[in-house]
């Protein structure tokens, strides 16, 4: 299929900071045809001389759903969307595509303010971590927190930078070299040079890109980028996935692209915060029935990271019904009991991997029963550590672990 050639009814025009001047014959035609031009306020002033029709500036709260587009679409106008920049990088592009067809618009994209920062820092953009802090709290930055990486940022106001700052020095890394770039390709653009624990309180323009260059201290500890956490990386009771099992069981799991796991009974939530470590586009659910580990859970996933873990406290049979359909379920300390190893049986997705590890005699039971009746692979694991006996030294081993895995679909 290719897409159509015919006239579209919608333009979408990336805008940068020196306006109508830095747009191309064709994209300043497209606004002057167009009937109503939306965008933001700033937006719109840069291109006001140009503007032919109706200045439609973005309602507030913003219309994630497109209403006032979508509606202008089946009213028969033509319209002109604004975007900063490149519309389809961390732009308004993006999100109009999931309810507007490719083949119903033209597309007049500008250079990025990341563009335009990598190339004042002479930066291989290729080579950058991107990262947007429009909707993220700093703590998302944790996993890119590596020794001589190089990350910029999207900050959604002038306060940012020096919030930013004060995250690398809690974190470890206050020698890094914090570069916030204001105001780019404007005539009133600035660039400022500080170490992270020189930056304080400063306020900076609202239009801004942070750029880190990673630097260390002793004090810093910088996650590994495979492999299981150390165990006290995590706040725990107890009730948590030791780190060579948790590694097994992240094997086992085996997390592809954008899926979905349910981590069921989630104690620390070592699992859940595991997997979404391994890539960006993963998401996870955790579902823990006390108060307390629930409030743990959420502190884990911040401090390491993962914000956008999706923590649901109550009774694990009650919750699944509600919940969307997973790609992967992990069943740990809500799995002693039958009934919820058949709700997630029911609920995995076709093709996906159920993956359950019990300790106690009771659970190795059910899983032990699970294997007889739908096959998978059922494995015992021993783990034993060097400890002390006496002046001398001696293996302890941990408690076993039987570990099912099964596969939705596949034959025993």
């Amino acid at each position: 299929m290719t897409l159509s050639n015919q006239p579209k009814w919608l333009s979408i025009i990336g805008v940068g900071a020196g306006g109508l001047n830095t747009l191309i014959p064709a994209a300043r035609a497209a606004i002057a045809e167009a009937e109503i031009v939306f965008g933001a306020p700033r937006q719109l002033e840069l291109v006001a001389g140009a503007i032919r029709g109706v200045a439609h500036p973005w309602p507030t709260p913003f219309d994630a759903e497109f209403h006032a587009v979508r509606n202008a679409r089946d009213a028969g106008k033509k319209v002109c969307v604004l975007a900063s920049g490149d519309p389809f990088y961390f732009g308004v592009g993006a999100s109009l595509s999931r309810h507007i067809s490719a083949d119903e618009f033209a597309v007049f994209p500008a250079p990025s303010s990341l563009s335009f920062a990598a190339a004042r820092l002479g930066w291989a953009l290729q080579s950058v971590a991107v990262v947007s802090l429009l909707v993220s709290t700093v703590s998302v930055l944790r996993g890119f927190l590596q020794r001589g990486a190089r990350i910029l940022i999207l900050a959604p106001n002038g306060s940012k930078p020096a919030e930013v700052a004060r995250y690398l020095v809690s974190q470890g890394f206050g020698d890094s070299v914090v570069h916030v770039l204001e105001n780019l390709d404007a005539d009133c653009e600035a660039i400022y040079h500080a170490k992270a624990d020189e930056i304080g309180d400063r306020e900076f323009a609202s239009l801004n890109v942070i750029a880190l260059e990673i630097r260390s201290t002793e004090q810093a500890r910088i996650l590994p980028l495979a492999g299981a956490l150390e165990d006290d990386c995590f706040e725990h009771d107890g009730q948590i996935t030791k780190q060579e099992i948790r590694a097994l069981t992240l094997t086992a799991l085996a997390p592809k692209r954008g899926d979905l796991l349910w981590d069921v009974g989630a104690g620390s939530g070592s699992v859940g915060i595991s997997w979404l470590l391994a890539d960006p586009s993963l998401r996870a659910i955790a579902i823990e029935k006390h108060p307390d580990r629930v409030a743990r859970i959420r502190r884990n996933a911040s401090q390491l990271g993962v914000p956008a873990l999706s923590v649901i406290e109550g009774n694990v049979n009650d919750q699944l019904q509600y919940l969307p359909t997973p790609q992967a379920i992990f069943i740990g300390g809500g799995g002693s009991q039958a009934e919820v190893m058949h709700s997630c049986e029911q609920r995995l997705a076709v093709g996906g991997r159920l993956v359950a590890n019990g300790v106690t005699l009771e659970m190795q039971a059910i899983l032990q029963a699970q294997h007889q009746r739908l096959g998978g692979r059922l494995t015992r694991i021993a783990i034993e550590h060097a400890g002390n006996l006496g002046n001398m030294s001696c293996w302890r081993p941990a408690l076993p672990v039987v570990q099912w895995v099964w596969v939705k679909g596949h034959t025993r």
